[in-house]
């Protein structure tokens, strides 16, 4: 006998965002499902990979992982074209010199690298801070400056530095991460506080704080959902994009560190710390992931594959 597939009947949208100019904008968010549920409601744009490029040469990532970036991890320009080679729909640079810990790098040195990076490669650009957040906060106005009229997308703004991120934003011309500790409400607030300084909602993308597999991906996993949720019943204030922030969470676990010498039992390390990379983008893109921060090209390869079946119609 035939059966007939329950659906849901949602009465509303996830936001799309856009990014970089003609002609090569990307497009994140417009679902009107929950993700891959196309019989369901329509995925306007499918899921976008942005690598992960720094402002300084790592010191502490495996060689399985500065491998595929030999001779250019030094020079971001260099590194950022490596990265449109492998593939990636944006580039990340994340301005890890700025650290007082590192390099203590001043805004304007900052801004300097983020133009030639940004003038070097047709992608659009995401820009990330060293984590600090009043120093964010200094970087990314000069950062903002620099990149007037380039449409990139600038974060992580929090609670303690949104207010001068989202006025650089603004005056610039650019889009906002805002970023929340793994919390609905907190999310939900800050969302409200940056859309009441009059930056549309629609240039606004949630950063709820991810997990890797092992790692809390569980807790995560229910924060996206929720969120997704929250957009497609009406919720204005959840209705953003989410960005999953991978690549930093995945290769900081001793699964993806260990060498093979290391850890035998758990099988090839190259293997095995991609994996680790696939698997948690791929659960967060089922969860409502739209845009994916990854650092292996190979991950990047490996996860497209399976973007590329889960968009199928008939993929159910």
């Amino acid at each position: 006998m035939p059966v007939t597939i329950a659906k849901e009947r949602w009465t509303n949208k996830v936001g799309e965002l856009v990014l970089g100019s003609e002609p090569n904008v990307v497009k994140i968010g417009g679902e009107g499902t929950l993700p891959f549920l196309h019989f369901e409601g329509e995925m306007t744009n499918r899921p976008k990979v942005a690598l992960e490029v720094w402002d300084m040469e790592p010191t502490d990532w495996p060689e399985i992982l500065t491998a595929p970036y030999a001779g250019v991890l030094n020079d971001p320009v260099a590194w950022a074209k490596k990265c449109v080679e492998y593939g990636a729909d944006l580039i990340c640079l994340t301005l890890v010199s700025a650290h007082p810990d590192n390099k203590d790098a001043s805004p304007e040195e900052c801004a300097q690298t983020a133009r030639a990076v940004a003038e070097a490669v047709d992608v659009p650009l995401i820009v990330l801070g060293c984590g600090v957040e009043e120093k964010d906060a200094r970087v990314l106005e000069k950062v903002a400056e620099a990149l007037a009229g380039k449409n990139c997308l600038l974060g992580l703004a929090t609670q303690e530095n949104y207010k001068t991120i989202t006025a650089a934003c603004m005056v610039h011309g650019h889009n906002i991460i805002a970023s929340s500790p793994l919390d609905i409400n907190l999310e939900k607030q800050l969302n409200i506080l940056i859309t009441e300084m009059n930056l549309a909602a629609n240039r606004i993308v949630i950063d709820p704080s991810v997990g890797a597999l092992g790692y809390g991906i569980e807790y995560a996993y229910s924060i996206m959902e929720r969120t997704r949720i929250g957009a497609l019943t009406g919720d204005k204030m959840m209705a953003m994009p989410v960005i999953c922030l991978v690549g930093q969470e995945v290769w900081k676990t001793k699964e993806a560190k260990s060498s093979t010498e290391e850890a035998p039992e758990w099988g090839e390390q190259a293997r095995r710390a991609v994996l680790w990379e696939v698997i948690t983008a791929s659960t967060f893109a089922q969860a409502g992931g739209s845009l994916f921060v990854l650092r292996h090209p190979e991950s990047l390869k490996q996860f497209r594959i399976h973007i590329d079946k889960m968009m199928e119609s008939n993929a159910y």
